[in-house]
């Protein structure tokens, strides 16, 4: 079940990607180990009917958060200078620039991770997702066994409001790497929002049942305590 299939949506789902193949920061050089992630994301929230349910606003699904420690890349040896000019725009805060930048040095290293990947988080920090998938699906191809393009590719599904592929994207991250923590974490909290959803669904059809109401309150305070964890 996803959000999207559930009527009078309204929560936030907090999900944050993971900038650990990109050696270029996101932000300005203040921010950048600051992922505000609530910028980013917000898909849609379960409520309950509302002779039952607990104020929507209240609601926050848990935050799915990044991994801070920048490594270097494998398989991959971008140009230097590339590099350097696309990260000077971001600390402009020139993001358009530099997805020109990217675009141009693509060109002709059609295969370069570092930059592919860097395209593909400069894509979803401009909020256009269908591209920002498209993209880190065409590194899936062709690196399979990296888990992070699979972790970002979760959280543009989650903004969708597609739950369920996020937990598949989220599942093929830890296939491809069993110690990847933040995958890990990411599921669990993943799976506060789904409970939220469910429960909700459950209030809406039998909203007199008192039970199925404590466990709704109690899994929306579980996600709202998530939120404030990260």
């Amino acid at each position: 079940m996803t959000i999207s299939s559930i009527s009078a949506p309204s929560f936030p789902s907090i999900l944050a990607p993971d900038f650990a193949l990109s050696p270029i920061p996101r932000f300005s050089e203040a921010r950048v180990f600051i992922r505000v992630a609530a910028t980013l994301i917000a898909a849609a929230a379960v409520t309950a009917p509302a002779a039952h349910a607990q104020s929507a606003n209240a609601q926050a699904a848990p935050t799915i958060a990044p991994t801070l420690a920048a490594k270097p890349p494998r398989n991959d040896n971008p140009t230097a200078t590339a590099m350097n000019a696309i990260a000077g725009a971001l600390r402009k805060g020139d993001r358009t620039g530099a997805l020109k930048l990217a675009d141009v040095f693509l060109a002709t290293h059609h295969r370069n991770l570092s930059v592919r990947f860097q395209r593909a988080v400069i894509l979803e920090d401009l909020n256009r997702l269908p591209e920002a998938a498209a993209a880190f699906e065409s590194l899936i191809r062709d690196f399979p066994e990296l888990p992070e393009p699979y972790n970002d590719l979760a959280v543009i599904h989650a903004a969708q409001g597609h739950l369920e592929l996020a937990e598949q994207d989220l599942r093929r991250a830890i296939g491809a790497q069993p110690n990847y923590v933040t995958a890990r974490e990411n599921l669990g909290d993943l799976y506060i929002a789904m409970a939220v959803a469910s429960y909700a669904s459950g209030v809406k059809l039998a909203p007199a049942d008192g039970a199925l109401r404590k466990k709704l309150a109690m899994a929306r305070s579980l996600s709202a305590e998530l939120t404030k964890a990260r």
